[in-house]
């Protein structure tokens, strides 16, 4: 049965940024609320437990610098896409975010990545775009472009399944699915289209859905290695499947940050593969 299938953490690299300038100025998705006051000094603190569960758990993770103007600039999630040290940069749909496109195209280029390419249709990076082995999920609807599916397909040379995303809570595809590992994923059904569910349920044996409630908590918005599950302290139901299906979920507490429409996930863009996890991880 596939609770005993033993599982097995895979060392990462992740790209995040300091929340300095997190705050709710506008309303671009249906968790925002210019009226509610963001505590930053707890954002903060939010923020620097989960870079120090990714870290605690032998992963990798690189820093880039915040920008004034550009609060939302801590969900590095979205600011691109990178397979294979190949780059795509997002583009994003709502002028309030499009700054954040050359402050990333910018950090890759400094770095030595290369190729590195501008997205000529709206993508909002990964966010809306999860790799399962060789092949990417890539949501579209809300926030990316239908087109913009092609386009990762052409650029990455590898097979893109995309689905519509319905329901505006999870307007990104990380809100609404989490990858843990090439065989499992964990959805909130509500969030796609019948022809969407079936596409997911022929690709994957190991198909979990998670109630409404864990997902309106972000608690699909994870980060996994293949054993260990970052998520929202909240999802505890989501938790519990997690552990009986032998992974180890790691809960922290992202509340302050939800208040953007983000959880753990939307705070990390994966770089690729690190060294060796230690061997207590």
């Amino acid at each position: 049965m596939s609770e005993r299938i033993p599982r097995r953490a895979r060392p990462r690299r992740f790209l995040m940024c300091p929340p300095t300038y997190f705050a709710v100025e506008y309303a671009i998705n249906p968790w925002m609320d210019p009226a509610v006051p963001v505590h930053r000094a707890r954002a903060v603190r939010q923020w620097g437990e989960l870079r120090s569960a990714v870290e605690g758990l032998g992963h990798c993770v690189e820093l880039i610098d915040p920008v004034p103007g550009l609060p939302d600039m801590v969900f590095a999630a979205n600011g691109a896409t990178v397979i294979d040290g190949r780059v795509l940069v997002a583009s994003f749909r709502h002028a309030e975010r499009s700054g954040e496109s050359s402050a990333f195209e910018r950090w890759f280029r400094g770095r030595g990545y290369r190729p590195v390419l501008a997205a000529e249709h709206v993508n909002e990076g990964e966010g809306d775009h999860l790799r399962a082995g060789r092949t990417v999920l890539a949501g579209y609807g809300f926030r990316t472009e239908r087109a913009a599916t092609a386009e990762t397909a052409r650029y990455f040379g590898r097979p893109v399944v995309g689905l519509r995303l319905v329901d505006p809570r999870f307007y990104h595809l990380d809100t609404a699915l989490a990858v843990l590992d090439e065989r499992t994923v964990m959805f909130w059904p509500g969030a796609f289209t019948a022809t969407g569910r079936r596409r997911l349920a022929a690709l994957f044996p190991d198909l979990l859905a998670v109630g409404e409630g864990d997902a309106e908590c972000f608690g699909l918005n994870a980060i996994s290695d293949g054993r260990h599950v970052v998520l929202p302290a909240a999802a505890e139901r989501t938790a519990r499947l997690l552990a009986s299906r032998g992974f180890e979920p790691v809960p922290v507490e992202t509340d302050e940050l939800a208040k953007g429409g983000g959880g753990p996930k939307c705070c990390v863009l994966e770089l690729g593969a690190a060294t060796v996890l230690p061997a207590a991880a």
